[in-house]
């Protein structure tokens, strides 16, 4: 835990009586949690894709563009845990493989790549369940070393992780409902470039280790670099991370890790309630990421942070246009340290005991 800020300047904060009408009126609706009694009914708000103002700083990221949620014909069809895994092991660039619904028992990984312009999709609805069997150990789908493949439509549970990316290149990991899981929801790590995480919903996880339970993380901590990216930084740059839910994780909501560069992290929505190894939904320790349109609800302390964990990390990041409903003690984005990070005014804040932010905040 970082301790906050104890001096800090004139910061922009938003009338609770006026933001809390606008914020409960036209984001949040009327949003009734209850986690003592019903951890599982979490209610987040959704949040709605606007104008965004473009930050001068913001990168340029070039993601992959197969139609958003859309399972195209399938070209391989499997009914078993069996047939899942032979259809994995035998996946070529174009193919389509489809899952009928039903409990999948296992772990599952993909070795094989796809192409830019011809994907490997691999989808089902909702009702289709990859269960890893257990919260201790095991990933339940893993891409090791695969790239340009789209996951689409099905829920992924019980396993240490949910969904593994490790060395992929071009992927699109979107409309999933990944839930029970042991450490982290999504992962994506040792130099994962170019991905798409949109529109999954991330719940329920660090039941192994409440430190290890974010729902999505980005990269890996530098106390782990050589054992996964050759004692390098792990260079998991320019993510995009955007439209997904994101509620009851012990650990953060978001966790991006330094070595990670130019991604973008916008249009997701948080709850913090259920933390009990974070203080923030959202943690940046890269650079140059962009932080936009976000909504949030719930924190033990702040909304969004920004840490500097190793020399020359933890900065250059924008934050544009997010509504925080921090509910706690702290600010609704605070950078520690300040560096060349950027708070806009567009950004607001609500039950935030310390403000908006401890810096000032800068016309777009």
């Amino acid at each position: 835990m970082i301790e906050l800020i104890k001096s800090h300047p004139v910061v922009t904060v938003v009338s609770a009586a006026v933001l809390g009408a606008v914020v409960v009126a036209v984001i949040w609706g009327i949003v009734s949690v209850s986690f003592a009694a019903q951890k599982s009914a979490t209610t987040i708000p959704t949040p709605v894709p606007a104008k965004h103002s473009t930050p001068s700083t913001a990168p340029s990221v070039s993601v992959p563009t197969p139609v958003a949620g859309a399972c195209p014909r399938a070209t391989t069809t499997v009914r078993t845990p069996a047939e899942l895994t032979s259809a994995l092991a035998s996946a070529r660039a174009g193919e389509v493989i489809t899952m009928m619904p039903g409990r999948y028992s296992g772990n599952f990984v993909a070795t094989t790549s796809g192409t830019p312009g011809s994907m490997i999709t691999l989808c089902g609805t909702a009702d289709v369940v990859l269960d890893g069997g257990s919260t201790d150990r095991g990933y339940v789908f893993h891409l090791d070393h695969a790239s340009y493949w789209h996951l689409v439509g099905f829920s992924v549970t019980n396993g240490q992780k949910g969904v593994m990316a490790d060395g992929t290149v071009g992927s699109v990991i979107e409309k999933l409902t990944v839930s029970r899981i042991g450490d982290e929801g999504i992962h994506l790590r040792d130099n994962s470039t170019d991905n798409v995480v949109r529109a999954n919903t991330v719940s329920d996880t660090g039941h192994r280790k409440a430190q290890y339970g974010e729902g999505i993380y980005i990269g890996t901590a530098n106390s782990n670099w050589c054992s996964i990216s050759n004692c390098r930084p792990d260079n998991s740059d320019r993510n995009v991370i955007e439209g997904n839910r994101v509620s009851d994780t012990t650990a953060e909501n978001v966790d991006i890790k330094e070595g990670t560069t130019g991604g973008v992290l916008r249009d997701n929505a948080f709850d913090g309630v259920g933390m009990t190894a974070a203080d923030s939904w959202v943690d940046v320790k890269g650079n140059g990421w962009t932080i936009q349109g976000n909504v949030g609800q719930n924190s033990t302390a702040d909304g969004f942070q920004v840490h500097s964990v190793v020399k020359g990390w933890g900065t250059a990041n924008v934050f544009d246009s997010n509504t925080a409903a921090v509910n706690g003690p702290g600010y609704g984005i605070h950078l520690a340290p300040v560096q060349a990070n950027v708070v806009l005014c567009s950004n607001t804040a609500s039950g935030a005991g310390r403000g908006l932010s401890n810096v000032r905040c800068t016309t777009g």
